[in-house]
């Protein structure tokens, strides 16, 4: 992997990409002022990945030993000691003067979307982007396939026009899934002269990034930074502590829970099923059902299930406290209904890649009557699905300052003459990294971990899968 322009080279720290053997280096305009007395990151700051060491294998938590990232039961994947420090540098690579950028969303919607596109924006400017052409910052409509639209112009980006846009949930620019015709784009790419490209997308869209970066890198003299930005509502980006807008998904899951909860108390043996998000991670279902206190059954993507165990356990809360709380995350239990998920070849799946889902929420809940309608007894089964309510939420204040914060990671990323690389917070600090990293494969909840063990205490629910 290139390195151009940095001063390590071990195999202790997480390698990134740039371009600056290709580009200008000049001072940063901050160093006017020293970054506002603050003074700048070096390209040797390291971010410690793992905090934690294990005594051994045998420590809770410890599936991956001292050096891994937990892919699945079967596969952890090595990973160096450190990451780069995200921010600022003394010396960068572009003239801001000259720079003409685009930003991109793709996939599904998330809250934070308008957040991240707003905070590049005014990133951009206070580099001076844009102080003398004010169409130098664009927004690509509608995807990756806005770059190839022509009956969809870009739009042209300043403060004025992403003002307040903060305020509300979905993306100024709209977005899609898929249209990713890699060369095609690159091709567009350099017509349009673009000198940094930021691509805000879950894993198919950092996979989209990193092949347009790996596109351009071919070509001749690259000059054209591509970032990107890590988001998805189920929290599925690897090695990233958390993704923009998890946050505020987990606060909105909360309170479908809690109306559940309300159905299910003010009825006889009434019970409460919420569907939540969670295509192959069940990251909310979990979140949100510890968050919430109050869920009895909490099924995830990671747990094969037994249904007449998780009916009878159901049952068994019914008799002892009159009612009971489901969660389920839409990934669940898909092998129930015919959809192996674990045999590649019969998947089908969206424009993204992402598999196509049978719905289990109805299916639970048709369960759950016919069971307690076997047994004699009858069941009040009350379903909530929240899902494009959680979706289209507008961010909570910590995602705001996160995406703020993420935002502000990225053009400084572009400035500084990396590429191919993708902006998180790891381990409680905010470093890059490449995207090659981040998109080995889905992020999945860990169920030999401490925070599984935490939620099986709380719902006392049978531990399928856990055990040795």
């Amino acid at each position: 992997i290139m390195n151009d322009g940095f001063t390590f080279y071990d195999d202790e720290v997480l390698q990134i990409e740039t371009l600056r053997a290709t580009l200008e280096p000049r001072p940063s305009p901050f160093t006017v002022d020293n970054n506002g007395g603050i003074g700048f990151c070096s390209d040797d700051d390291r971010i410690v990945i793992h905090s934690l060491e294990y005594a051994s294998q045998e420590s809770a938590g410890a599936s991956c030993g001292q050096g891994g990232i937990f892919l699945d039961e079967e596969t952890c994947m090595p990973i160096p000691k450190y990451a780069l420090r995200s921010g600022p540098r003394k010396t960068i690579y572009h003239d801001p003067s000259t720079v003409r950028c685009a930003i991109v969303t793709c996939g599904g919607l998330c809250p934070g979307l308008n957040d991240v596109v707003r905070q590049l924006v005014l990133s951009l400017e206070d580099y001076g982007v844009g102080e003398h052409n004010d169409s130098t910052i664009l927004g690509i409509y509608y995807g990756l396939g806005g770059f190839l639209d022509h009956s969809m112009p870009p739009a042209h980006l300043n403060y004025l026009a992403v003002d307040g846009i903060q305020e509300r949930g979905g993306t100024l620019l709209g977005t899609s899934r898929g249209g990713a015709d890699i060369p095609a784009i690159a091709d567009q790419i350099e017509k349009m002269h673009l000198d940094m490209v930021f691509v805000i997308g879950g894993n198919g869209g950092n996979r989209a990034a990193l092949a347009i970066h790996r596109e351009l890198r071919k070509r001749e003299n690259p000059k054209c930074c591509v970032i990107g930005i890590p988001k998805s509502i189920d929290n599925d980006i690897l090695l990233i502590d958390r993704c923009f807008g998890f946050e505020t998904a987990v606060e909105r899951a909360v309170s479908a829970i809690y109306a559940a909860n309300v159905e299910a108390t003010s009825a006889r043996n009434g019970v409460g099923v919420v569907k939540l998000m969670g295509r192959q991670s069940g990251y909310i279902a979990m979140y949100a059902s510890m968050a919430s206190g109050e869920v009895d059954l909490c099924l995830t993507p990671e747990v094969p299930f037994e249904m007449d165990g998780a009916l009878h356990h159901i049952e068994q809360v019914v008799h002892r406290r009159g009612h009971a709380v489901v969660v389920v995350a839409e990934g669940a239990g898909q092998d129930l209904l015919g959809n192996n998920l674990n045999n590649g070849h019969d998947v089908k799946t969206d424009a993204s890649g992402n598999p196509i889902l049978q719905d289990i929420g109805p299916y639970i809940r048709d369960a759950i009557k016919a069971h307690f309608k076997s047994t004699g007894s009858h069941a009040d089964v009350k379903y909530i699905d929240p899902s494009y309510l959680i979706r289209a939420a507008c961010t909570n204040p910590a995602d705001k300052l996160y995406c703020q914060i993420l935002a502000q990671g990225a053009v400084h990323a572009a400035f500084s003459g990396c590429s191919g690389v993708t902006t998180g917070l790891v381990n409680g600090h905010y470093v890059w990294v490449p995207i090659e990293t981040v998109v080995e494969k889905p992020r999945k909840v860990d169920i030999r971990g401490r925070m599984w063990a935490r939620l099986l205490a709380m719902t006392k629910q049978p531990a399928w899968g856990t055990t040795s």
